[in-house]
């Protein structure tokens, strides 16, 4: 019965009891990039004996065992090394895997991060089941403190036209529902896809045009060589002015603490396209 606090919080967080000194998990397979960011941000790191591929941050993560990715966990292996604590990403993880988790009676919790007000959360819920509650309370309040103060600043912006490319091949972006959309709207981007019918539609060339971004933001696509060349299209405002910018998806895509620096990165992106903008309104050259 010792796990049955940790069990609960799989359906709600405030199911979550106060770890005690025998409650604390010591070895934790952590099922994504951003649990193993979020464990040892709050100084839990070492106690991850596994994890899956793209954990890459910090260096340390890199020697962390690899038990699975994308196309689903290992159990056998995982159930072999016998986990005290096993995070999963509720997004991310395959859902067959963590039902199957779940039915091992692993101890549990689920990462799901659907604002930038749950990496607060995420935070603290696992210090109290790492017993790094006081660092874990630490490193949440200086990210709630960055993200209020990024937040502010940019407020009462004027908004830009933005189209950001998820992906190339085949041609993918973000609408509302996803997590880009939140970081956006905080740095004052008009997403020009915000309105598509899914929150990561495929999209055509055609129809990118027709909606005149004044700035396209990029990120690196690993395993996708087929990058476009938005040159071909001066037509595109965002071209037509060079204003094609290239941001770290995971400083933006991670729900971590790290997202602070994506997020600066972002809003200073359009700032910039904002400030070109004005000038090309005002008869100016574009830089």
């Amino acid at each position: 019965m010792r796990w049955l606090c940790l069990l609960l919080i799989m359906f709600s967080a405030s199911a979550l009891a106060a770890a005690t000194p025998a409650d604390v998990a010591k070895r934790i397979v952590a099922l994504s990039p951003h649990t193993v960011e979020l464990l040892y941000a709050i100084g839990a790191g070492d106690a991850i004996i596994a994890t899956t591929d793209f954990a890459d941050y910090p260096d340390a993560a890199k020697q962390i065992p690899r038990i699975g990715g994308n196309y689903g966990v290992q159990l056998d292996k995982l159930l072999s090394l016998s986990p005290d604590l096993v995070v999963v990403w509720g997004d991310g993880n395959q859902a067959q895997d963590i039902a199957r988790i779940r039915q091992l009676g692993l101890p549990l919790y689920i990462s799901q991060p659907r604002t930038l007000q749950d990496v607060t959360n995420d935070l603290l819920q696992l210090g109290k089941l790492t017993g790094h509650e006081a660092t874990a309370a630490q490193v949440a309040a200086t990210y709630q403190r960055q993200l209020q103060t990024i937040q502010q600043r940019n407020a009462s912006k004027t908004p830009v036209k933005v189209f950001y490319q998820l992906w190339s091949n085949p041609l993918m972006t973000v609408a509302n529902g996803s997590w880009m959309q939140q970081l956006l709207q905080v740095c004052r981007g008009d997403n020009v896809f915000a309105d598509a019918a899914t929150a990561y539609p495929q999209v055509s060339l055609e129809s990118v045009l027709m909606r005149q971004p004044q700035v396209i933001i990029k990120t690196a696509e690993t395993g996708n060589p087929q990058s476009l060349n938005w040159q071909q299209w001066p037509e595109i405002p965002a071209v037509k002015n060079q204003q094609i910018y290239t941001i770290d998806a995971d400083l933006l895509q991670r729900p971590t603490p790290r997202l602070v620096q994506g997020l600066t990165q972002l809003c200073q992106v359009l700032d910039r396209a904002r400030s070109n903008h004005h000038r090309v309104l005002s008869g100016q050259p574009a830089q």
